[in-house]
């Protein structure tokens, strides 16, 4: 691989250097007063990014699985039931996660390519008289299959089937960079990492808890020690952590927030779809389809694009590494082999894009597929240049 090339994987992503010089900061004592000036405003700044008013938000030197293991663990107790789809790969960790917990999961199983089936959601919820199921789980972005499932179209089912149960929502690879309503679409738990929309290194596991999920904490009956948000309140109390916290990150993480709302969440959001919307109108001038099956699930973060039958996808990635020094992502799980992904997503731009738009066609043609060169490349500029943000210019 070559440094001085971005990466096209969905996470981690590229970083900005100010947010890489925010993070590479001296020792402070992070018992000290100068600890609280970074925790609090980091904290402020993913509830805001959330659009959020009630959240509780807490953040432990993990990535987006601890944030699962604390969502559960706080929560629920062995033998609780959870609902949920699988319809890709971080679908079925977290469902894995549950089994393991002592959780009964009722599985809805899903096609790979297809989103959160809702009206199945509703059926089950509304049947469900006894309450038994305690939680729903629901992926907002499944990063392997490129598929945005409808988490406002969720909880609507939740509600006609007038069912109580929490809704924690995996949003690893869509808050920061794609609409997301914490209160409006009244999650109890939403889930994230640093190493995404963040634009920061892996190494934080982001978990924001609505007032519902928060009493649901005092009835929690899994063990919980690491991720035990009692001991993270008492520690926020007093402008500390239960134990030695993650400052530089943190200092990132405050910093990194600071920057979606500076740039505006409307235009980080616009900036992605336009951007995604390049990168579908390449795949559609290759000849190739996306996995995601349909419009209305396309993610503006990932495109995971399926390879002629027979093809390993897998061979893209790899000489695409080896030759050009650029990395995309692998399929994985059930798509492992037939699809490559791009990720589009955290610090990133449209002329960066067509840069690794570039790449995947060099390499597509060297392993003999049918993919003129300058095809994708051409319709992604062509949505470029239809739809470009003005560039405000420094001052001379």
């Amino acid at each position: 691989m070559s440094l001085q090339n971005p990466v096209f994987i969905p996470g981690p992503t590229n970083m900005p250097e100010s947010l890489r010089r925010a993070c590479d900061m001296p020792t402070i004592d992070h018992r000290s007063d100068l600890f609280k000036d970074i925790l609090h405003p980091a904290r402020d700044g993913v509830k805001r990014v959330l659009k959020s008013a009630v959240a509780e938000v807490f953040v432990f030197p993990s990535t987006g699985t601890g944030g699962w293991e604390t969502a559960i663990t706080n929560t629920l107790t062995p033998g609780d039931t959870v609902l949920a789809a699988r319809n890709g790969m971080f679908s079925q960790k977290w469902i894995d996660m549950c089994q393991r917990h002592g959780l009964t999961v009722e599985i809805i199983e899903t096609p790979w390519g297809e989103g959160i089936p809702t009206a199945r959601f509703e059926e089950i919820l509304t049947a469900d008289t006894a309450h038994k199921i305690k939680a729903v789980l629901a992926t907002h972005n499944e990063t392997a299959t490129g598929v945005r499932s409808d988490i406002a179209g969720v909880r609507r089912a939740m509600d006609a089937a007038k069912h109580p149960a929490l809704l924690f929502v995996d949003g690893v690879s869509s808050i920061g960079s794609m609409p997301f309503e914490f209160d409006g679409w009244k999650i109890d738990v939403a889930v994230t990492g640093s190493q995404k929309g963040f634009m920061l290194p892996a190494g934080l596991g982001i978990a924001a808890f609505s007032p519902k999920a928060m009493a649901a904490v005092e009835t929690g009956g899994l063990p919980r020690t690491y991720f035990d948000i009692r001991d993270m309140v008492k520690g926020y109390a007093i402008n500390g952590y239960p134990y030695t916290p993650a400052v530089g990150l943190l200092n990132g993480l405050k910093t990194a927030s600071e920057m979606l709302m500076e740039e505006g969440l409307d235009n980080v959001f616009a900036r992605h779809t336009r951007i995604a919307t390049g990168v579908r109108a390449a795949v559609q001038a290759w000849g190739l389809q996306l996995c995601a099956i349909r419009p209305d699930l396309y993610s503006d973060t990932v495109s995971a694009i399926r390879t002629p039958e027979g093809f390993d996808a897998g061979r893209i990635v790899s000489h695409a590494s080896k030759r050009y020094g650029v990395a995309f992502g692998a399929g994985l799980g059930q798509v492992a082999g037939k699809v490559f992904r791009i990720g589009h997503l955290g610090s990133l731009t449209d002329v960066l894009m067509l840069s690794g738009l570039a790449t995947a066609e060099m390499a597509m043609a060297d392993l003999g597929l049918d993919i003129r060169l300058g095809s994708g490349v051409a319709a992604a500029q062509e949505v470029y240049r239809r739809t470009a943000a003005p560039v405000a210019l420094a001052a001379e």
